[in-house]
């Protein structure tokens, strides 16, 4: 099945400057694999050892992976995923 992942701006530099991408897989590790297959150093800008990297939002459709199954979230065909860098600042 196929889903399309949104990328954030910072990170579009390893696509090509595209905004969306479509990528293969069951679960939002598989399509991390796959994202990794096609777009090199994608995987260690969204995850680390412990899984998602503290700074890194994903989201399925309009929910937090964090709060539904992880990296083991299963997905469905055409589902969107979307990359969300936390935004830090103040003074």
């Amino acid at each position: 099945m196929e889903v399309i992942i949104r990328i954030p701006t910072p990170l579009r530099t390893l696509t090509g400057g595209q905004e969306a991408v479509k990528v293969s897989g069951g679960t939002v590790r598989e399509v991390v694999d796959n994202l990794e297959s096609a777009h090199p150093g994608m995987r260690d800008r969204l995850l680390d050892a412990k899984g998602v990297r503290r700074f890194v939002n994903i989201y399925v459709g309009e929910e937090d992976i964090r709060f539904l199954d992880g990296l083991d979230t299963t997905l469905a065909d055409g589902q969107e995923i979307s990359i969300v860098p936390a935004i830090a600042g103040g003074r």
